[in-house]
């Protein structure tokens, strides 16, 4: 096992804004909520910063809005001991926002990303992290940013054998076959899975055919994330892992995949087996849908069991 656990998140940053009402509105029609809170959240930012809280050293590769939302960020990543060096600031742009709405009822959310600056980070920029993206044991990156940013660093990272790359095709965005070539774990939930093989993913057995397809284009492993049924992957050399997610009353589902792929990176890093970090990130984001917020319902490691990070004797 890897005592040093070294993670590379290339993605992005969003100022969360979240409103709860009985119900979600329809269109046209305006509700009044029932609270108003704010937050950092995006998906890059949230994935850097629960496997920071789980004991990973992060680098964070992103870019802000040079304005009063961007350098509240940037403070936050010190505070949660993320390392800097590679968040860029844009002169012209907001640093992106991601408007929420909850339905406090069943936990449920709709979001609206607004994402600003981070669209505006490039190729280049991403290049100056080369030794943090070469060093990591895992780079992760998503879909906040733009495919050309996403395509350079998984190059970076796989001219070094050891790292191993995780893609997030979230938000739902079509995946180059290059990408799915550099990718060695590709991780979307159901309806991303659904959207990027073309084929339905409402059961196991769907969830496998969808993982299928996406190998059949060139992605190795194919992890697909099942909310509360917890997540099914298809490995390269074609076995097949369920994990299910413990029982637990929803109370906000926002983030709950970024706690899960966050998670799972850190225990990749580790070292511990696929099946095993699946168990692990579905128990830590199961516990995240129990709290309110984004970031703020990512447990750190002190409120976690200690089992969960017990290295097999």
């Amino acid at each position: 096992m890897n005592s040093d656990p070294r993670v590379c998140v290339v993605g992005s940053s969003m100022h969360d804004q979240i409103t709860r009402a009985a119900r979600l509105p329809n269109p046209g029609e305006t509700l009044v909520g029932s609270s108003y809170v704010t937050g950092f959240g995006g998906k890059g930012s949230n994935q850097a910063v629960m496997a920071a809280r789980l004991g990973a050293s992060v680098t964070m590769v992103v870019k802000l809005g040079n304005d009063a939302i961007g350098k509240e960020t940037a403070r936050h990543y010190a505070e949660e001991q993320i390392q800097t060096d590679f968040v860029f600031f844009d002169d012209r742009l907001s640093s992106g926002v991601a408007p929420i709405w909850v339905d406090e009822k069943t936990g449920q959310n709709s979001i609206l990303v607004v994402p600003g600056a981070n669209r505006a980070l490039t190729p280049q920029e991403v290049r100056r992290a080369t030794d943090s993206l070469q060093s990591a044991q895992v780079v992760v990156c998503q879909m906040e940013i733009s495919m050309e940013c996403n395509l350079e660093a998984f190059r970076i990272a796989k001219e070094a054998p050891s790292v191993l790359t995780i893609l997030n095709p979230a938000p739902s965005t079509p995946v180059s076959d290059e990408m799915l070539r550099l990718t060695d774990l590709l991780a979307p939930n159901e309806s991303e899975a659904a959207a990027l093989s073309g084929l339905p993913v409402s059961n196991l057995a769907e969830a496998e055919r969808a993982a299928r397809a996406l190998q059949a284009r060139g992605a190795r492993t194919v992890l697909i994330t099942l909310g509360a049924n917890g997540a099914l992957a298809v490995t390269q050399d074609g076995e097949v892992i369920h994990v299910a997610a413990p029982a637990v009353k929803a109370v906000d589902t926002t983030g709950a995949g970024d706690c899960f792929i966050g998670s799972l990176a850190y225990f990749m890093a580790v070292g511990f087996g696929l099946r095993s970090a699946m168990e692990k990130a579905c128990v830590i984001a199961s516990r995240s849908v129990t709290a309110m917020g984004t970031q703020s319902s990512f447990p750190g490691r002190d409120a976690l069991d200690p089992s969960l990070f017990a290295v097999p004797g």
